[in-house]
């Protein structure tokens, strides 16, 4: 993995989560009480000794600035780091990033400077564990151009993905962004060409892209030299890249979650909670996810009934009721108070007595 560079992309302005992005960059929103949404890429990448990691953003990044520079310090990486490239205006590129494959591009000068045979380009918004060396693995066994990771849905939501078909051996033979009406039927397919079994292939019935793909070095350059136009990967790129490139799609198998609105937040927090088994463990030992320490000292539970519920180090909670809920670091939750079904984000208050919750 020592032949491949990661890039992180931040996100836009992030409306759909606002206002959780009012004053911060989507990555840096807290996730499970301690957690903040780039620590799930980023730990992928470190566990998949993937040690060079770039974050392109550029709404409100002083946040995620400050929690990467303090939390992944890699001094301890042989020349291993987690850097922030900002937007930035230059004589020749006058304006902020347009899209995906836009800011890849206004920052293809530093790529180009690594020696490396692949560039991992993820989101920073995702939910997922995912070892990110089978999945190169595989781009290199097919001698692939491009590699989509890919994973099963059902209808419903399915015109929030990029949506594609590909044949026997993987290929992706068609792309289509966020189709709607007509054109998100014609994206049907048989997923069983993915290996699922024909009852559960029947419910899930498209192969939506997770925003997570493996470029060749030079067909990276070249894909975004041609047209310079061309802004967004899903929209523009991958679609221009079917006629002349291998461009094949690997199966993820295990949880993954989009966290691109208020609803999917909330349902990812709480479902963490979920017993005997959340379908995303933040308890593995052999793929840890990192955050930044803060040394807080241990959650103090003063005669309280805690039930399926994650509490955040550093909080107070006297003589109340916790039920299904995620509680984040530095929470007082006083006598009285019945918190079911909730998340706080972290340094909340909840007197009941004054029915004053911030």
């Amino acid at each position: 993995m020592k032949r491949v560079l990661a890039i992180i992309l931040g996100g836009g302005a992030g409306t759909r989560l606002y206002p959780l992005t009012k004053l911060r960059a989507k990555p840096a929103v807290p996730l499970a009480g301690k957690y903040r949404l780039i620590d799930i890429p980023i730990s992928n990448c470190i566990n998949s000794e993937i040690q060079r990691i770039y974050v392109l953003t550029q709404f409100n990044s002083a946040s995620l600035n400050r929690h990467i520079t303090r939390t992944y310090g890699m001094a301890g990486f042989q020349q291993g780091f987690v850097e922030v490239l900002a937007a930035q205006q230059t004589p020749e590129n006058p304006n902020w990033f347009e899209g995906t494959a836009d800011a890849v591009r206004k920052y293809c000068w530093l790529f180009a400077e690594w020696d490396v045979d692949q560039y991992l380009i993820l989101s920073g918004d995702h939910l997922y564990r995912m070892n990110y060396a089978d999945f190169i693995h595989r781009h290199r066994e097919t001698r692939a151009d491009v590699t989509l990771a890919v994973i099963p849905v059902e209808e419903r939501g399915a015109s929030d993905f990029g949506l594609m078909k590909i044949d026997r051996e993987g290929r992706v033979q068609s792309f289509s962004e966020k189709p709607k009406g007509d054109a998100l039927k014609s994206m049907q397919v048989d997923t069983s060409v993915l290996g699922l079994p024909t009852d559960k292939a029947s419910g899930l019935p498209y192969i939506a892209s997770m925003g997570i793909y493996v470029f060749e070095r030079q067909v990276l350059f070249d894909l975004l030299k041609e047209s310079p136009d061309r802004t967004d990967f899903g929209k523009e790129i991958l679609p221009a890249a079917l006629k002349n490139h291998n461009v094949q799609a690997y199966l993820f198998k295990d949880y993954w979650e989009d966290i691109g609105t208020i609803e999917a937040f909330y349902n990812a927090n709480l479902t963490l909670t979920q017993q005997p088994s959340p379908p995303f463990s933040f308890y593995d030992e052999k793929a840890p996810i990192y955050t930044r320490s803060r040394y807080l000292p241990p959650t103090k539970l003063l005669d309280c009934k805690v039930v399926e519920s994650m509490v955040g180090e550093g909080c107070i909670l006297r003589e109340c009721t916790v039920k299904r809920s995620v509680i984040g670091i530095r929470s007082r939750i006083e006598t009285g108070s019945v918190i079911d079904n909730v998340l706080l984000m972290g340094s909340d208050f909840h007197n009941h007595s004054k029915s004053d919750h911030r």
